[in-house]
């Protein structure tokens, strides 16, 4: 795209939160659900969420420009992942305690509740993502909502059933009907 002379904006998000998401809902849930919430190693690693009507206003900005840009597309928050579940749990009234674990055992207990659930829950590149810190970046936020103030507000919503990723995908219009 770069190379063929035509303008572009390129927006690079790194979570989306929002009515629709998945993350931060599943999150949520399972929350919801257990007792405990088992982060992947220290939990340490850092994700800066971006609230997807921010990220929509941002492209209609830049799509009305001719400006050539590259946005790391964030929001005014960040989170070590551990924070973030923290956070979600007492927003939503289940704080829970947060627990280190290894990936491989994370993987693995991923694996085992998304085969009850008929869905993938996490894959290994997620993990790996997550954990290397390719969902934060040292550029300045460009969303304005905040995430914490987000899920407060939908507390009585967010998390209360769970988003299949496989089902959103094969089918758009009733995966999102519980919302």
């Amino acid at each position: 795209m770069i190379e063929s002379g035509i303008s572009y904006a390129i927006l690079r998000p790194a979570v989306l939160f929002g009515k629709e998401d998945i993350l931060i809902n599943n999150i949520a849930w399972f929350l919801r659900k257990f007792p405990v919430f088992g982060v992947f190693g220290d939990g340490n690693y850092k994700l800066q969420p971006i609230y997807v009507d921010d990220l929509a206003k941002l492209a209609v900005e830049q799509g009305e420009k001719t400006a050539n840009v590259i946005i790391d597309a964030i929001g005014p928050e960040t989170f070590t992942y551990r924070e973030l579940v923290s956070e979600i749990g007492m927003a939503i009234g289940k704080k829970r305690p947060v627990v280190s674990i290894p990936p491989s055992i994370g993987y693995l207990m991923g694996l085992l509740v998304g085969r009850i659930l008929k869905d993938v829950t996490i894959t290994h590149d997620e993990i790996e993502g997550l954990m290397t810190g390719l969902l934060y970046t040292s550029s300045p936020p460009v969303g304005q909502t905040r995430l914490t103030d987000w899920v407060k507000k939908h507390s009585s919503t967010v998390g209360i059933h769970y988003s299949s990723e496989l089902a959103r995908r094969k089918d758009r219009e009733s995966s999102y009907e519980k919302l």
